[in-house]
């Protein structure tokens, strides 16, 4: 398929797919005239690498997976940073429990008009003594 039919099924830019194949993460074969032309797997590898980008992975390190995921084999390397990215995610996934609890709580607090009415969020700062 070419590189606009792979965009649309993908849901990805023309522009991103171009950023793949430049950081090595998809591979396009070209026709005489230069076009590209990708194999239908290529939309789940995009799929791929658009929900390892979103969980916070780099190029590099998607780079460095993409062959062990290929070749169904991970390597010790490969599996340490899927481990270490999934504990990262499992990390944020905790403080944005948390924010959301907190904000949670400020909503049910806010809904008591008494609550807010004459709550100042910083302290006052005292007026600075001028010299004529």
């Amino acid at each position: 398929m070419r590189i606009g039919d792979l965009s649309t099924r993908a849901g990805v830019s023309v522009r991103a797919l171009r950023y793949y194949e430049e950081q090595g993460l998809l591979h396009a074969a070209r026709s005489a005239s230069g076009q590209r032309h990708y194999p239908e797997p290529a939309v789940e590898r995009v799929r791929l690498i658009q929900q390892l980008y979103g969980a916070g992975l780099s190029s590099r390190h998607i780079a460095e997976l993409l062959p062990c995921v290929d070749a169904n084999e991970p390597s010790e390397h490969s599996t340490a940073l899927l481990k270490a990215e999934r504990d990262r995610i499992d990390r944020q996934i905790q403080d944005l429990i948390a924010t959301r609890d907190r904000l949670n709580a400020i909503i049910i607090s806010s809904q008591t008009p008494s609550a807010c009415e004459h709550h100042t969020p910083y302290p006052a700062t005292p007026a600075l003594a001028t010299t004529p």
